[in-house]
């Protein structure tokens, strides 16, 4: 996010004019710090406007006209030089693993469905804007193909996954997942004030310090 701005710049990239122009009136409804300042509907149209703009979030969807072919994860790695300043979060009606780990693979943070809900999806930008991953549920655990080890490598990390509790082990897998804080206390019976204290205590004994380190360890481990 730029330096003491109180705002998150989005740039959005989609090919249906309707559909960007949902998400920034939903946007613009439920989430006022967050600002639209531009828009984009193919793959060439979407890298200018990344390296013009250089918004904090890039909404885009992964299946896009123009470049060579590669869709959204083509824009992706067109930018890959601005991934520390500009973050990507695909917006789709695609849930397929080919897509997800492709994107995901070329440096996207997260991957959300289009059936998510405006309030969810103001809280999936906030949450990639600020370095962490989103995902919607269940399609996180498509990054193993991505992020994927060996047998041998599972067991010397065993003593990590030992360190949790049961029950932090329960929260893990389900924030790793992309699942926020409600739908985990909803799925477990809790409150979100103790499932914050959970991912904190889990954040603290595996030493990481994101959502998005989180969702990559347990994927490199199989644990989703």
């Amino acid at each position: 996010m730029t330096e003491n701005a109180t705002t998150t710049r989005v740039l959005l990239v989609d090919d249906h004019a309707l559909v960007r122009s949902g998400v920034r009136t939903e946007l613009t409804r439920h989430a006022p710090d967050l600002e639209v300042v531009g828009e984009a509907d193919d793959v060439d149209g979407a890298v200018a406007a990344v390296h013009a703009l250089r918004p904090d979030v890039v909404l885009l969807d992964v299946h896009l006209p123009g470049g060579s072919g590669g869709g959204g994860a083509e824009v992706v790695a067109a930018c890959a030089g601005m991934l520390d300043r500009t973050r990507f979060l695909a917006l789709s009606v695609s849930d397929s693993s080919e897509d997800v780990v492709a994107v995901i693979r070329a440096g996207a943070r997260g991957y959300v469905t289009k059936a998510i809900t405006a309030d969810d999806l103001a809280q999936a930008v906030r949450r990639v804007a600020a370095g962490d991953a989103a995902f919607s549920p269940r399609l996180a655990g498509f990054v193993l193909d991505a992020f994927g080890t060996g047998a041998t490598d599972l067991a010397v990390h065993d003593d990590e996954l030992d360190r949790l509790s049961a029950r932090e082990r329960e929260v893990m897998r389900l924030i790793a997942r992309g699942y926020t804080y409600k739908e985990v206390a909803a799925e477990l019976f809790i409150s979100i004030k103790t499932v914050e204290t959970h991912v904190s205590a889990v954040l603290r004994k595996l030493q990481l310090s994101s959502r998005h380190e989180l969702t990559r360890w347990a994927a490199a481990r199989r644990l989703l």
